[in-house]
């Protein structure tokens, strides 16, 4: 500039927030103004500051104060509105509007009470809607009822819901309803992968219609947590168009993609007999192997023994008799409810003569160890204990399965055997080193080179210390081995055996709780509620199934 060489100081960033310098440029800005430049900008220069960029450093002191102004200048207001984006809480616009934060707590109270109301009816797995649910109705649906009656017993719900909210903001809307239980659904799910981890898992699934004739698909996943426990939870009901292998393979595939789930980490799979499932050569289990060939398929041992308790039943002629005798009485009692009432009035009559002369007894402890066992009292639990029960029951039936087993698919024969074999009651005199050793070449990317080598060695010291040690007495089955060895630590000591056993215990056993995800869905969806969803659906699957999970989930995650 003239004589003199002139440039940008550093010094002028003291005291000026808003200032900035383009190295490229060689150019000073106003940053306050460039984010939030007026209506009004363009007089005074300030608009150099905005777009071109100011380069005159002889009277940059002069023109920085013009640009600055007054206390309503452009740039002042610019600062206003950078000061309110940095906080909006503390903004001059935000201190105005007093109102604002009563709204958002009484906001937040309404969502609060709307959600308790949307866990107790998922619970319950009940309906939300009503036939009629307008301001007149009599009975507006379960969703509205309760909350109404929430309002009446709690003065602090009925500040903020019904005619105290805005009309514009009642939050009671179907659409609503539908977002706050998918987002129950999620956490609850979320929930559950968080558990699974990193973790080997099997899948089981199974397809049934619903009362709309739609084909569904529940998908379960087993797996064993960090305390050695089986563990078995719905993951979705999906609904397919056909019941082929690639179709029910395509769906897994996609659920697979939406919660991270690898193919990779299946080591095993639990389907039924049938052709689409099982089948050697284009079965879903066939694709799948192709992907992973350690996701060994097992046929459901409850399935089998039932067609084995079948053909023997059939070659009794006892039995047969028997089995048409009873099936008259209940054809012809069940056929007339007079008939009905009498053979109950009758069999009344019996057990009370029979009580007054002291043949038999009755008492709630009595009941309780001979009575069956309602579905929901079972319903997780470990289906290989299931299998101890059954070899007290019938333990010739053993020698069949095992028979079963030999006609089987040739990479499960010797895993199964070895598995019933283990689930003797007295397993730990009868443990077979060469047979359980076998276990460990099945899953090569499991077990080194060099830990199928020390793998025996660690079983005969293994074997010697349970042996020795009084915490094992009384262990029956492998998932109380497993939980066992978490709480002695002994899974650290014998990380090779651990994970041996977590391996076998992958292997289902019986299609119980694949089973029990149609019931509920019977529950859920019934002919009045036809024509829910399908996420509507699953949604409200995954709350009532896994509702000990979602009973751990609080109400934060989900608002």
């Amino acid at each position: 500039m003239g004589k003199d060489n002139r440039c940008f100081r550093e010094v002028w960033f003291k005291d000026r927030d808003w200032l900035e310098y383009s190295v490229s440029k060689d150019a000073a800005f106003c940053f306050w103004c460039y984010l939030f430049r007026p209506s009004n900008i363009g007089f005074g220069g300030d608009d150099v500051f905005t777009r071109s960029g100011f380069i005159n450093w002889k009277k940059a002191i002069e023109k920085f104060n013009e640009h600055v102004g007054g206390v309503g200048s452009a740039h002042n207001e610019a600062r206003i509105q950078f000061e309110g984006f940095k906080n909006q809480r503390q903004s001059v616009e935000y201190s105005f509007s007093s109102e604002k934060h009563e709204l958002e707590v009484a906001y937040r109270k309404r969502l609060t009470s709307i959600l308790k109301v949307i866990r107790f009816l998922l619970l319950q797995g009940l309906p939300f809607r009503g036939h009629d649910e307008s301001s007149t109705s009599s009975n507006r649906g379960n969703f509205l009822e309760l909350l109404k009656w929430y309002s009446s017993e709690c003065p602090e719900v009925a500040a903020v819901v019904g005619m105290n909210a805005p009309g514009n903001n009642q939050m009671i809307a179907p659409k609503i309803q539908k977002q706050l239980v998918n987002a129950c659904a999620v956490e609850t799910t979320n929930a559950i992968l968080a558990d699974l981890g990193d973790r080997w898992f099997t899948l089981l699934l199974d397809e049934a219609r619903d009362c709309s004739v739609k084909e569904q698909m529940a998908v379960v996943i087993r797996y064993v947590n960090k305390h050695g426990e089986v563990i078995e939870r719905f993951m979705a009901v999906v609904h397919v168009a056909t019941t082929t292998a690639a179709c029910l393979k395509e769906a897994i595939d996609s659920l697979f993609a939406k919660y991270s789930l690898s193919v990779a980490r299946l080591r095993g799979q639990g389907y039924d007999g049938a052709s689409n499932m099982s089948g050697e050569f284009n079965g879903l289990k066939s694709l799948i192997m192709k992907e992973n060939p350690y996701a060994l398929y097992v046929h459901y041992f409850a399935l089998q023994l039932q067609l084995v308790v079948v053909a023997v039943a059939q070659a009794n002629q006892y039995v047969c008799d028997f089995m048409w005798i009873v099936g008259s009485i209940v054809n012809t009692s069940a056929s007339s409810c007079k008939r009905a009432d009498k053979l109950r009035q009758l069999e009344h009559d019996r057990k009370v003569k029979l009580l007054e002369r002291g043949e038999i007894s009755s008492g709630r402890g009595l009941n309780q160890e001979t009575s069956l066992a309602r579905p929901g009292d079972t319903r997780w639990g470990s289906h290989h204990s299931t299998l101890c029960r059954i070899e007290q029951m019938w333990p010739s039936v053993i020698e069949v399965l095992q028979n079963l087993i030999d006609d089987g698919d040739r990479s499960s024969k010797g895993l199964s055997r070895t598995l019933v074999e283990r689930m003797e009651r007295n397993s730990f005199s009868r443990f077979d080193v060469q047979k359980l050793v076998r276990l460990a070449h099945f899953y090569t990317d499991d077990f080194s080179w060099s830990e199928r080598i020390l793998v025996e060695q660690e079983l005969e010291t293994y074997i010697d210390d349970v042996r020795s040690d009084e915490r094992f007495e009384g262990i029956s089955d492998l998932g109380a081995l497993a939980k066992k060895m978490i709480e002695t630590m002994k899974n650290r000591v014998f990380p090779l055996v651990y994970r041996m056993i977590e391996l076998a215990l992958l292997l289902p056993v019986a299609t119980a709780t694949v089973e029990r995800v149609f019931s509920a869905m019977n529950i859920v969806k019934t002919d009045l509620r036809n024509r829910i969803g399908d996420e509507w659906m699953n949604d409200s699957l995954v709350v009532y199934i896994e509702k000990d999970v979602f009973n751990t989930v609080d109400n934060e995650p989900i608002l």
